[in-house]
């Protein structure tokens, strides 16, 4: 028995759950729901966006990355900040599904399906850029080590190199990852279908599945190797990415710093998109009972820790560079804070740094709408630090005579929503058409939970 007025956590899943309202509840999403006036007209506004994405990619295999506003100096530009930022958003999908299953931490089990999905699309959107960034995209192969005729091989000290094997081995890990966990509740909708051909798909994709102990040993094992290897994962691939920039002499990017700075950073941008998504879904399909405020408040207390880190590494790099002596790195920062860009650069500092530190209030936390406003800021908060990194570093190098502003073309920003609509498109489908929360886990939280309440 708690002692009186001793504080008690928030429950993690709605009082009143059995295991039959907890699949009745998930699985009528899918199969009785059907496709409301809503998931229509967002469908069809990611579908429009989707096509001006076809749109650009078309005009830019015609016409070469000049469509863009790349130029020397800044040969690097929106391609490479977008695929940074959308990069750092498939970071929380795994960080929930992998790391905290090995944990043992039970509130991932009412958001970690569709956090692993969005880390999917995330990632899909991220794959675009480099490649297209390369001009001739249809030799996108040249970068993989085949046996060719003409003895050509890839640069393997050039971490563009290595970003193809990160970014190629995590994707890999998390459609595997995902996949396994679905197998389950795919079988439960192969079971609950009415129409045939829901039956046959559910059950292909099912793969046999029937629940017996020999299945559950393997999925469970399954489960636990394949945690195991995306962990590492989630620390190595921000990692590679963030030597795209540190192992360069420019002022700005040459930094021990960025690895852990780049991951905390992901891991920031990525839970902001996981609430950002979580706070309209509990909403619209009346999930408040599955995905609680205990959710939405550890999941703040998590952006606000890897804000701090992130805090850390502006004070760092701020720090040092004014303390190490280097002329150039100085004249960076100095650029930084009062050059051309400098209003984008206290922009960022608003949106990472000031505005979340609101999340030490309790109140605030608990504050559905305020969530979601701090989510976004730091979604765009942490899209402007990408900006600063790669553009602000590149525009004024070490030769003043070709100093020169970046602005983006009405290309750029197009092909960057274009994406917006590549990840919604896939994003509207999977909650159509797959169960957007773990049956199994949730139904396994349930009998843990009804076991402690007998216990006490």
């Amino acid at each position: 028995m708690a002692s009186v007025g001793s504080h008690q956590p928030e429950p993690l899943i709605g009082p009143g759950h059995t295991f039959e309202t907890v699949t009745d509840k998930i699985s009528s999403i899918v199969l009785t729901r059907g496709t409301t006036p809503g998931w229509v007209f967002g469908f069809f506004i990611a579908f429009c966006l989707l096509m001006l994405l076809n749109l650009v990619i078309t005009l830019l295999m015609i016409k070469g990355v000049g469509i863009w506003g790349i130029k020397i100096p800044t040969a690097w530009g929106f391609a490479i900040v977008n695929f940074v930022w959308w990069i750092g958003i498939g970071h929380a999908g795994t960080l929930i599904s992998a790391i905290l299953l090995l944990l043992h931490q039970t509130w991932r089990t009412s958001i970690n399906r569709f956090a692993e999905a969005m880390t999917i699309f995330a990632v899909m959107c991220a794959g675009m850029f480099p490649l297209l960034h390369m001009g001739r995209p249809w030799l996108f192969y040249y970068l993989m080590p085949y046996p060719n005729p003409m003895w050509l091989w890839p640069q393997f000290r050039s971490p563009l190199v290595w970003d193809v094997f990160a970014v190629s081995t995590y994707f890999t890990v998390s459609v595997l990852f995902w996949f396994v966990g679905l197998i389950p509740d795919l079988a439960t909708l192969r079971d609950r279908a009415k129409n045939k051909a829901s039956q046959i798909i559910y059950g292909i994709l099912a793969l046999g599945w029937r629940g017996s102990a020999v299945h559950w040993s393997r999925y469970e094992m399954a489960s636990l190797l394949l945690a195991g290897l995306a962990t590492p994962l989630v620390l190595s691939v921000h990692t590679v990415v963030s030597f795209d920039f540190t192992i360069g002499i420019i002022p700005g990017w040459h930094s021990t710093i960025f690895p852990p700075y780049f991951v905390a950073g992901a891991i920031y941008s990525g839970f902001a998109m996981v609430l950002t998504l979580a706070i309209p879904i509990r909403r619209v399909y009346h999930l408040e009972d599955l995905v609680t405020e205990r959710h939405l408040d550890i999941m703040a207390k998590v952006m606000l820790a890897t804000g701090l880190i992130v805090t850390y590494g502006y004070i760092s790099e701020t720090f040092m560079a004014f303390y190490g002596g280097n002329e150039y790195e100085r004249y960076m920062m100095m650029n930084r804070l009062a050059g051309p860009y400098a209003h984008l650069y206290w922009l960022l500092i608003s949106c990472n740094l000031l505005i979340p530190q609101s999340l030490w209030s309790r109140r605030l936390r608990h504050s559905i709408p305020w969530l979601f406003f701090i989510s976004l800021v730091v979604n765009m908060g942490m899209w402007l630090e990408r900006f600063v990194i790669v553009v602000v570093s590149l525009h004024r190098d070490f030769l003043p005579s070709s100093w020169a502003m970046y602005y983006p073309t009405r290309w750029d920003w197009a092909t960057y929503l274009g994406t917006f609509g590549l990840f919604f498109f896939f994003f509207y489908l999977f909650l159509r058409f797959l169960p957007m929360i773990s049956i199994v886990e949730v139904r396994a939280l349930v009998h843990e939970t009804s076991e402690e309440q007998v216990h006490t």
